[in-house]
This record gives structure tokens, C-alpha cells and sequence, in this order.
């Protein structure tokens, strides 16, 4: 794997945050790493692996990280890939809860099967919010706070090499 891509999407930076953070990890394993926007890619072809993550948003995926599983669908296939998301949701990390998150999975892994997931606690930053998602948040009872477990993130992120065959 000399080429990796890292695509997301994020909200608020939270997700562009881990993405970063995971693309560093593959990087001090000896890849080469572009980080992306999901949005913004436009050719799979330099890439001989692809992470795609995304931020939760009422329990689903952002749309543009969809947008990018359907669009590249086909070449997705023919590559290892590997999906990450990151949730307030999970700053509770019960079974039960990473147990449902796992399901927000369900539209993208029905489009194509990773060969990895890693489910992530994200962060919550109502400075980073538009006034709308901050009222809504509030309305929600999200509280502020940042629930990353970077260890965790490193660990998922150094796994893939191995999970890739590389």
C-alpha cells in the first residue's frame, strides 16, 4: 500500500480532526497519504488503498460521504477499504451503544463491505456550530466536550496495514 487515500466528511472539523490524525498514522507506517474532502476527490486511480469516514448527523452518515461511496462504488470494490465514523453518540462507549452506531454503517457497507470499521466518541464544540445546529444540539441536550480516544483512533489506524495485507 504506497498510496493511500483518507476521504471524509465532516460538520464541524471533528472528523476532519481524526481523518488527519489517522492519515499521520499511515504515514509513520511508511505510506503515502493524501487527505481529502470527500467532496473534493476526483480520481481513485492513484490509490492502492481508500479510508472513507464521516461525521453522524441524526443517526446517518453525512450525505456527502454517501455521495462518495455510490459515485466511486465500483473501484471502491477493487481496493482494500476501510470506513471510520466519528459520534457524539459514542462518548458513552457501552456495547449497546456501539451496537447501534455500527448500524449507521448500513447504507454505505450495503454499498460496498470494508474490510475494516472503526467507530469513534467524537466532539462536541458549539463555537464551531452554525446558529441552527447549536439550537438544535442544545434542544438535544448535547453537552460540550471532546471525547476522542486518540489511543483507540492510533490503534484502528496501525491495524489497517496489517488488515490490508501490507
Amino acid at each position: 500500500m504506497n498510496k493511500i487515500l483518507v476521504a471524509y466528511a465532516s460538520k464541524a472539523g471533528s472528523t476532519g480532526e481524526v481523518a488527519g490524525f489517522i492519515g499521520q498514522v499511515l504515514c509513520e507506517s511508511g505510506a503515502v497519504v493524501d487527505i481529502r474532502l470527500a467532496k473534493e476527490v476526483s480520481d481513485l486511480s492513484p490509490y492502492q488503498a481508500v479510508v472513507v469516514g464521516s461525521a453522524i448527523r441524526m443517526g446517518r452518515w453525512l450525505p456527502e460521504a454517501i455521495k462518495f461511496v455510490e459515485r466511486y462504488q465500483a473501484v471502491l470494490k477493487t481496493l482494500p477499504l476501510a470506513y471510520f465514523q466519528v459520534s457524539g453518540f459514542l462518548k458513552e462507549g457501552t456495547p449497546e451503544r456501539r451496537q447501534e452506531a455500527a448500524a449507521y454503517l448500513a447504507p454505505v457497507r450495503a454499498l460496498v463491505a470494508p474490510v475494516s470499521e472503526g467507530l469513534f466518541a467524537g466532539k462536541m464544540d458549539y463555537s464551531r456550530l452554525s446558529f441552527l445546529d447549536r439550537m438544535i444540539a442544545r434542544i438535544a441536550g448535547s453537552v460540550e466536550g471532546d471525547w476522542r480516544d486518540w489511543d483507540a483512533i492510533r490503534a484502528w489506524a496501525v491495524s489497517l496495514r496489517s488488515v490490508w495485507g501490507s
